[in-house]
């Protein structure tokens, strides 16, 4: 899944490649994708490409004066093409969501086409066409960006004081608390602040300076890796980096021991035992508890 660092490259990736650019159409493919109907994808036609942002994980184009809103969800990406495509689309038929076609620089030609796809047999990409992000119940509810300045120490330590004694690894994946922050990036940041993923999100307070700490170099460093990169080199570039997560059965890099992981119904987890556990493996299974 794309996580902070990957959607603002691929932003910076989509500034380069369509800001200021004129849209030819967005076509839909997979209609269960595009969540709204008060805008029409047609609409979009003729309409400049303002401005590319984003809000968490979801990606905002600002076309013209309305946005759409791209959550590429678990298993979504975006492709650039720079050449027309050959073949026929049928929708529903294969990983193609939709096609952003942009048009040459004369106005009056093929440009570029921007291809949203997904992979798999669980679709959950979505699509929003709106005038206000705001809109975008998803949007509407995400907690502070982890990267803005006003996402102080202090706002980050009553975040914590409040999630009580709910397991830290799942403070750090809700978006309704801190935006952005997914399942790869927190097992990141939780192996460098030498932590247990199920540690109750109130903790000491030098704990919580020491995740805090772990949080912001571990998704600045990411950022500063990411950015540049065109959409293609993405993934790749996050996997050669991770340290614990997506490494199951191989050595940590800081210790040596063997990464661990615990498995659960829609999610799994790595984690270091002599970096974050005292040592002591944690239970796979659901209610998971370091063993006795």
């Amino acid at each position: 899944m794309p996580e902070l660092p990957e959607v603002a490259a691929l932003v910076s990736d989509l500034r380069r490649r369509i800001g200021g650019r004129v849209v030819g159409r967005l076509d839909v493919y997979a209609f269960a994708a595009l969540k709204t109907v008060a805008i029409q994808p047609a609409a979009l036609s003729g309409r400049t490409v303002e401005e590319a942002s984003r809000h968490g994980k979801f990606l905002d184009l600002r076309i013209g004066s309305d946005h759409l809103i791209i959550h590429l969800a678990r298993a979504g990406w975006i492709t650039w093409r720079g050449d027309p495509p050959k073949t026929v689309v049928r929708p529903g038929r294969g990983p193609l969501a939709a096609r952003l076609t942009i048009l040459d620089e004369e106005g009056s030609g093929f440009g570029g086409c921007l291809d949203i796809t997904e992979a798999g047999t669980k679709k959950n990409l979505a699509l929003y066409l709106v005038t206000d992000p705001a809109e975008v119940a998803g949007i509407a509810r995400l907690g502070p960006d982890p990267l803005d300045a006003a996402f102080t120490f202090e706002v980050f330590e009553g975040i914590l004081a409040a999630a009580g004694r709910s397991q830290i690894k799942g403070v750090l994946r809700n978006q309704s608390l801190i935006a952005g922050i997914g399942n790869a990036y927190s097992d990141e940041i939780l192996h460098v602040a030498r932590m247990s993923p199920f540690k109750p999100a109130a903790m000491p307070r030098d704990d919580a300076l020491r995740l805090y700490g772990a949080l912001e170099s571990m998704l600045r460093e990411a950022v500063d890796r990411a950015d540049g990169l065109p959409a293609a080199e993405l993934k790749r570039e996050k996997k050669s980096t991770m340290r614990v997560h997506g490494r199951f059965g191989e050595p940590c890099p800081v210790c040596g021991d063997t990464i661990r992981q615990v498995i659960f119904s829609d999610s799994t987890l790595q984690y270091c035992p002599t970096c974050q556990t005292g040592g002591k493996p944690l239970a796979d299974r659901v209610l998971s508890r370091l063993l006795k």
